[in-house]
């Protein structure tokens, strides 16, 4: 992981309560950022397998996420915004552990939300990710 790039602040005013967990209310991005907004990335491998376990598909998501951040040279460290949608709350912890593991502090901002599901009934996370860089 490399250091935040000098064109993001992180946003956590002392007047508004902390987190609930590791993410930052805000992220401010500077002039002259390129912005790359990754689509829904759902838990399938290359080999299109799609693991039971909810962290190994969270893992998955990050990992497909990456490969669209480096196709333009940037990486985690670019994240701006995370926005993620579990099935169920059992789903929450095993996601949030995989998230937390990835995006040290300052974290970037982050939403995560229940839904009733996805496209096909085997998938139980699904992420989407917004970057920038220069």
């Amino acid at each position: 992981m490399t250091d935040r790039p000098a064109n993001l602040d992180h946003l956590v005013p002392e007047t508004m309560p902390a987190p609930f967990a590791a993410y930052s209310h805000g992220v401010v991005v500077r002039a002259g950022s390129d912005m790359v907004f990754c689509s829904g990335q759902l838990g399938v491998g290359p080999d299109a397998q799609v693991p039971e376990d909810a962290a190994a598909q969270a893992e998955l998501c990050f990992e497909n996420a990456l490969s669209i951040l480096a196709a333009c040279g940037m990486d985690f460290s670019n994240v701006v915004r995370i926005n993620a949608f579990v099935t169920d709350r059992a789903h929450m912890r095993p996601y949030m552990a995989v998230r937390d593991r990835l995006f040290p502090q300052p974290a970037p901002a982050s939403t995560l939300m229940i839904v009733s599901g996805f496209t096909r009934e085997e998938f139980k996370v699904e992420v989407e990710v917004i970057a920038a860089g220069r």
